[in-house]
């Protein structure tokens, strides 16, 4: 029905919630800019510390096993996951880029667990930078609204 939407502000309630992250340690300088921004955000959409679990892996390819993993516990209401992936001379970048995002998303659908990519494809780290702190406060938003909307329409 149009207009019975929940109210933005129920939409982005953390305090029940259990979020797991996992970041790609590769070009670490951005992935923990964007760890310490998803994290910050969801502690101010109420998701208690407590409830918040960070697993580091080596890259953006080994991001969506740990995904699997934390998706198999059946402890979390929602993932994130964090990464950056910059463009190089070679077809590597879009090998990574292409596989990660299409298994975070095969994930998603098979689990039926929101994730959030917030896997940085960008073209330079000047470009990763600009993007850092938006990005991870992205993810929880996206985390949070999108476990809040599953459990309703459970």
């Amino acid at each position: 029905m149009f207009g019975a939407d929940k109210g933005t502000s129920d939409k982005l309630a953390g305090k029940k919630l259990s979020i797991g992250i996992v970041q790609a340690r590769f070009n670490e300088s951005v992935t923990d800019a964007l760890a310490l921004a998803c994290r910050q955000e969801l502690l101010v959409l109420g998701v208690e510390e407590k409830n918040i679990r960070l697993v580091k892996v080596p890259g953006a390819l080994e991001v969506p096993v740990a995904l699997q993993a934390l998706a198999e516990s059946n402890d979390h209401d929602a993932l994130i996951a964090l990464g950056c992936i910059i463009r190089g001379e070679t077809y590597h970048f879009e090998l990574v880029a292409n596989e990660s995002g299409a298994a975070v998303t095969r994930l998603a659908l098979d689990y039926q667990l929101p994730i959030a990519n917030a896997i940085l494809t960008v073209e330079n780290m000047a470009q990763a930078q600009v993007r850092q702190h938006e990005k991870g406060r992205d993810a929880a938003r996206v985390a949070v609204e999108m476990a809040n909307l599953l459990e309703e329409l459970a």
